[in-house]
């Protein structure tokens, strides 16, 4: 249960510090610049504890993509009026199917 937990917080930081890039306008402005590298910095370690607590590689990291860039395309959409068509839709949904796929074949060779 601790691996998800710090999962969801490498996520989490991931996705602060993205949507802060975008704030930041080109780190330009100083408190979402400094929001960005103190997300980063909870991302990758949180996302080490995560691999120190036994989850494979490429699924910690497929997860990790997955959530942040859905997560991310959501924020854009909401906060940015960012568009949202069927490609996009269908690009999401073929990301989440890849994840799945690693973690099947993860499973079938353990």
């Amino acid at each position: 249960m601790l691996v998800y937990l710090a999962l969801a917080v490498a996520i989490l930081g991931e996705v602060t510090a993205t949507v802060s890039l975008k704030l930041s306008e080109g780190f330009s402005k100083p408190i979402p610049s400094a929001v960005v590298v103190v997300g980063y910095v909870i991302a990758f370690g949180a996302l080490s504890k995560v691999l120190q607590l036994g989850m494979p590689i490429g699924a910690a990291y497929a997860i990790w993509c997955a959530f942040g860039i859905a997560a991310v395309a959501g924020v854009g959409v909401v906060l940015f009026k960012e568009p949202l068509n069927a490609t996009t839709v269908a690009g999401l949904l073929l990301v989440v199917l890849g994840v799945v796929a690693i973690e099947m074949g993860g499973r079938a060779g353990a």
